[in-house]
């Protein structure tokens, strides 16, 4: 398997004159396209009193503007057979269609509707509140999401990336609708957004369309760079969250360089050696090949916990490095702490072998090969690396360097950024006759 489409030829981009990037990419194998508009606002451009608004907004902006009413964005996408959806993250907010070719007018009709004509209506704003709390409640149900809240709430002193993405309820319910229509007018702008096309369509001409559909929209005040640095770790931080639950669970995090970091491609290979290996670039799809790694080796092969995982992930700014664990019944958590250590000090200390690192290789090409299927799957790719390594290019260039990762890259990153100075160290400890307040 290869990743067959030259560099130099994958994709066109440009920038309209008010400010809205565009990369399109040909790919005329099946009349269908894949549409992503990019908006470079998540968690990370969030204060305290308002973390969470751009998950809510990002809800809102499926309530219709002036030409969509509202359900109506869904209604049109179903009825011709496409899909659609959105997310929100820590670095960026992204909504997607996937349609037939043929009806590419109308994905730009939503998505230029979208940018500039929703009107974020007060009754819908609140009705949305119970929607937003229920996701948040949702999550609350699993002892790994407040485990890991909390360790990112400690692991950062400065950075918002301190503070997630669906925010407490206390933010929830105090935030107004005047709050997310101004987080809209701030960030939804043409000059803080990219349009990521990928299909059966002829770029020239769809540029053209593109150009019909957004040069109307007026360029807005570019937002405010994220001017906050986040000062160096000199100590090990440790966090316990006592709760109702099903058992123990450990997660050990260290501060990790960002995506466009020259280490980034090494820390990526090092946790496929350690948890399994999985497509850093994947739109869902991919999974994880983990029996082979040396933490499942070590804990699940070896009693310990029922499941494990290690995680790095491509994020704009600094960001963890982690390990999760979920620990068997009658295992302390102690135990569990220093099998994990003992592992990652074996890189350390002796590095990986050859063998190793060929067969953690082979497994990452496959993961990034499957989750490149599809004009859905690529154009998330190709707009996932555009924002966070900076490049669109990445989308090719980064697996490539992961295939020239050498073992004594791992262990040079394992050695840099796996130390205690730089750790943060959660326990879940199980406390069913705690009573818990909402």
């Amino acid at each position: 398997m290869a990743l067959s489409v030259p560099s130099s030829a994958s994709f066109q981009q440009t920038t309209l004159d008010n400010g809205l990037r565009v990369i399109l990419r040909e790919v005329r194998e099946r009349p269908l396209v894949g549409v992503w508009m990019w908006y470079r606002v998540g968690g990370r451009n969030e204060l305290p009193g308002t973390t969470g608004v751009s998950h809510w907004v990002e809800h809102m902006l499926f309530k219709g503007g002036k030409r969509f009413g509202k359900g109506e964005i869904t209604k049109e996408i179903s009825r011709r057979g496409g899909a659609l959806n959105a997310f929100t993250w820590i670095d960026c907010t992204a909504y997607f269609e996937t349609l037939p070719s043929s009806e590419i007018d109308l994905a730009l009709a939503i998505e230029s509707d979208r940018i500039y004509d929703t009107r974020i209506e007060p009754d819908e704003a609140e009705a949305e509140r119970t929607v937003v709390i229920s996701e948040r409640e949702g999550s609350e149900n699993f002892p790994e999401f407040w485990l890991r809240e909390e360790v990112q709430s400690v692991a950062w002193r400065e950075h918002p990336y301190r503070l997630g993405v669906i925010g407490p309820k206390s933010d929830l319910r105090a935030m107004s609708r005047e709050n997310l229509y101004d987080h809209y007018k701030r960030f939804y702008m043409t000059n803080n957004a990219t349009l990521v096309m990928v299909g059966d369509f002829a770029a020239p001409e769809l540029l053209d369309k593109i150009r019909a559909e957004f040069d109307k929209h007026p360029r807005g005040p570019d937002p405010s760079p994220l001017n906050i640095e986040e000062q160096p770790q000199t100590g090990e931080r440790r966090v316990l969250v006592r709760r109702p639950g099903p058992t123990h669970y450990v997660m050990l995090a260290y501060h990790a360089p960002e995506a466009s970091h020259a280490d980034a491609a090494p820390m990526v290979v090092l946790s496929s050696v350690l948890g399994g290996a999985s497509s850093p670039i994947a739109w869902g799809g991919a999974r994880g090949l983990g029996r082979s790694s040396r933490l499942y080796r070590a804990l699940v092969d070896g009693e310990i916990a029922t499941s494990v995982s290690a995680s790095f992930e491509l994020t704009l700014d600094p960001y963890l490095f982690a390990v999760d664990a979920t620990l068997r019944n009658g295992v302390e958590p102690t135990r569990a702490e220093a099998t994990i250590l003992h592992e990652l000090e074996r890189i350390q200390h002796e590095g990986v072998r050859e063998e190793e690192l060929a067969r953690t290789k082979r497994q990452l090409h496959a993961q990034v090969v499957y989750s490149l299927e599809g004009v859905t799957n690529q154009g998330f790719a190709l707009g996932f690396m555009d924002l966070v390594a900076r490049d669109p290019a990445a989308w090719q260039t980064f697996p490539e360097a992961l295939q020239q990762v050498t073992a004594e890259d791992i262990q040079r990153v394992a050695k840099t950024y796996l130390v205690e100075n730089q750790r943060t160290a959660g326990w879940f400890i199980p406390d069913n006759n705690q009573q818990v307040a909402s």
